[in-house]
């Protein structure tokens, strides 16, 4: 009786060990980033937005705390919806986006996540390492939201600078 209580406790460890390793996928390694980011421009330029390409894989940790990150505070979320388009660049053994990456000045040599920002044009207007946005094992609030601020289009506006 004994051992089939441990193997009952143990199968069911093993399965909520399972359970809880899910992994978030929220980088396609099969998508055509060239011509998503084209769109992504595109409609960038519409909008009066700047391209956000988060770069990672499903693989990196970080990549997706900073998903995770960014959408659950509110003020962060929502002056990402205001003032970009996000796409997640996939950077993976299936796919390293090899030319994308080299187009925007290898900006993987930061680690993973890497962000570019894109103008209304497609032009690359910043990379930034998100080392300096983290902060103990998740980011802080106040960096990530600057960076944002920085680079928003409204930001570069010539006349604010007259």
């Amino acid at each position: 009786m004994k051992k089939y209580f441990l193997l009952t406790v143990l199968s069911l460890a093993i399965a909520s060990a399972g359970a809880q390793s899910v992994k978030i996928k929220i980088y396609d390694p099969s998508a055509n980033a060239e011509k998503d980011i084209a769109d992504a421009v595109t409609k960038a330029k519409s909008e009066h937005k700047h391209v956000l390409l988060q770069a990672g894989g499903n693989w990196c940790s970080w990549c997706i705390e900073f998903n995770r990150f960014v959408h659950a505070d509110s003020s962060i979320d929502s002056l990402l919806g205001k003032c970009f388009i996000t796409y997640h660049l996939n950077f993976s053994p299936e796919n390293e986006n090899k030319s994308i990456f080299a187009k925007y000045g290898y900006p993987q040599r930061f680690g993973f996540p890497v962000f570019v920002i894109l103008d209304g044009n497609g032009n690359r207007i910043h990379t930034q390492n998100s080392e300096y946005l983290e902060q103990g094992k998740s980011y802080n609030k106040q960096r990530v939201y600057e960076f944002l601020l920085q680079w928003t289009p409204q930001a570069l506006e010539p006349a604010l600078y007259k």
